[in-house]
């Protein structure tokens, strides 16, 4: 499962986003959120890797 923030960041001329994924840990079974400011572009790629 993931989802995406709604927020858009701005600095300087570049627009950035920010995505949030959350993550299954194998060993603990305990669930994480990974965390990551991207291009708007990118948001997909991100959210597909597992």
């Amino acid at each position: 499962m993931a989802k995406k923030t709604v927020a858009s960041l701005q600095t300087s001329s570049k627009r950035l986003s920010k995505a949030i994924k959350m993550v299954k840990s194998p060993k603990t079974g305990a669930y994480t959120f990974l965390e990551s400011i991207m291009e708007p572009e990118k948001v997909d790629d991100f959210l597909a890797k597992k």
